[in-house]
Order: structure tokens, then sequence, then C-alpha cells
């Protein structure tokens, strides 16, 4: 399975997500343990399969 470390202003603010989901404006994701987290008015820049990184930035 792919976990990815979640990055925002160029700083990880999760890690070990495995789901990702536009709510509205926000974006909720989830880790392997249950963990949810969601970022209001955010949105996926860049998702790297290879280096399991995920950029997300507001607005």
């Amino acid at each position: 399975m792919c976990e990815f470390k979640v990055f925002l202003e160029g700083k990880e603010v999760f890690r070990d997500v495995i789901y990702a989901k536009m709510v509205g404006e926000d974006l909720v994701l989830r880790d392997v343990m249950g963990e949810v987290r969601r970022f209001p008015n955010s949105r996926i820049a860049e998702m790297d399969v290879a280096s399991a990184r995920l950029v997300i930035e507001r607005g």
C-alpha cells in the first residue's frame, strides 16, 4: 500500500495518508490508523506516487 506524506506551504502536516476526498471547498484526509483531518479551503496541488508525497494548497 502507498501511504503519503502531506505537505502544506513546504511543511509536513500529516503522514501515512491513504484516503483523500473533496467535501465542498475542504480537503478531507485519512491516515492508516483512521485519523481524519480536514483542511478548509484546500485542494491537492501535486501527487507523486514514486516519492509518496502529496502537496496541498489553500485557495
